[in-house]
């Protein structure tokens, strides 16, 4: 049972745990791709804090309507 008023951390990894996890990786995607999955996961992660933080703000408005342009 956990203690009250404790936070509980739902990844808390040491050193070993990351450094295994590390290796893994290395093991699937290889050392020459791994800069590019980092960079894509950094872009990934980028364009979520930015929409997550416009959440609260209003879209803008891309859509153009179907009316013909008069000349």
């Amino acid at each position: 049972m956990p203690r009250r008023g404790v936070n509980q951390v739902p990844f808390n990894f040491g050193g070993g745990e990351l450094v295994f996890i590390l290796v893994i990786v290395l093991i699937v995607f290889g050392a020459g791709k791994l800069p590019d999955v980092l960079g894509q996961l950094g872009k990934g992660v980028k364009t979520f804090r930015e929409e997550a933080a416009g959440e609260n703000k209003p879209a803008a408005s891309t859509a153009t309507t179907d009316q013909p342009k008069q000349s």
